[in-house]
């Protein structure tokens, strides 16, 4: 099919075709079903777009914590060598650098479905898993010539987006989020509470005791703390008719509850080699784009992993350029959704 089109689109071009507006994507296996679904328009497999930007610039978008999933990439896994190759390399330097296995998580049959869903919510099972997918997904994606003009990570993802734009080697970087997972699972007890409210109007019902987590997008806040100040909250919240939803995250990720392990994360920090970002980032931290001084300095990491993500914020700053196409990559489409949240989003250039 592939080889078929491409021969007419090549004879049809020199003579004088010109490219159009609008265009229809469609995934099949022979001509039959090519047919089929041209005729039936089912939405779940043809795909129809208008032509937006002539010269796109491609923005990956990198989760983090909370977007894992059972079996996840197990299909680009089996399917695609490239992405093979890298998830490979990672748990390799997983287990014989750090005596860490987690392809037992990673390659989980469905029979383990319980026991490995209670693992991925381990911090330091969670994101070394998530971080060698992320990474594994963009290299996909070069690869395949999908190259990203700017980076923008979620938390964990802004990790990810350091390694991938050079300020972090993929060792480094590995090091760095077991880590972190690890010293997550030392920390108070706490977790982590997505509300639809703004963040300045769900600050006056959060109180002293809660931090603002993180602020996704103009009507998305999470809220991170105590369990038991967590549960008040949502209760408070549903009494006004506010439907709140706990995020799978065991650890109060951007609060107060994080600070006695702050001094340990510095240390490892500062034993790793940083460099000037070679792809421009969108820092959590500022909401604008990161320097080569704040990426190259074990302090702004420290205050990444302490303060609030400032993620609606980036989209701000991202959307000043008109040719941006976001590109999720990582599990899920999360990352995505807040995206489209913003009123000034090109809905049809999330995906």
């Amino acid at each position: 099919m592939r080889s078929s089109f491409c021969r007419k689109r090549h004879c049809l071009l020199p003579a004088g075709r010109e490219p159009f507006e609008y265009r229809r994507i469609l995934a099949c296996s022979d001509i039959p079903e090519a047919a089929d679904l041209l005729e039936s328009g089912d939405p779940r497999r043809v795909f129809n777009h208008v032509m937006e930007v002539d010269d796109p610039s491609i923005v990956f978008l990198l989760p983090g914590g909370g977007a894992q999933y059972f079996q996840m990439a197990q299909g680009l896994y089996q399917t695609q060598a490239i992405f093979r190759q890298e998830v490979d390399r990672g748990l390799g330097l997983l287990s014989d650098r750090y005596g860490v296995d987690l392809g037992p998580v990673f390659h989980a049959e469905e029979v383990e479905r319980d026991r490995v869903i209670e693992d991925l919510d381990r911090p330091s099972i969670q994101l070394p898993l998530t971080f060698i997918v992320e990474y594994a997904l963009a290299k996909l994606w070069e690869f395949y010539g999908v190259k990203p003009a700017a980076l923008l990570g979620h938390s964990l993802g802004e990790n990810t987006a350091a390694c991938l734009s050079g300020v972090l080697s993929f060792e480094d970087t590995l090091s760095l989020v077991l880590k972190r997972g690890q010293l997550f699972e030392t920390a108070p007890a706490g977790g982590v509470l997505s509300v639809p409210m703004p963040v300045d109007e769900l600050k006056p019902q959060v109180g002293d005791l809660l931090d603002i987590a993180a602020a996704n997008g103009p009507s998305l806040s999470v809220v991170s703390g105590p369990e038991d100040l967590l549960d008040a909250l949502a209760a408070r919240l549903l009494e006004h008719g506010v439907q709140s939803q706990r995020v799978r995250v065991n650890v109060a990720a951007h609060s107060r509850l994080l600070d006695s392990i702050l001094d340990e994360f510095r240390a490892h920090l500062e034993t790793l080699k940083f460099s000037k970002p070679g792809i421009p980032i969108v820092s959590n931290r500022t909401g604008t784009w990161l320097t080569d001084e704040q990426a190259c300095d074990p302090g702004y990491w420290v205050g990444h992993l302490r303060n609030t993500v400032r993620f609606a914020e980036c989209v701000d700053t991202l959307l000043e350029e008109e040719n941006q196409v976001f590109l999720e990559v990582g599990p899920g489409n999360m990352l995505g959704s807040f995206v489209r949240q913003n009123p000034g989003a090109p809905a049809q250039r999330v995906i």
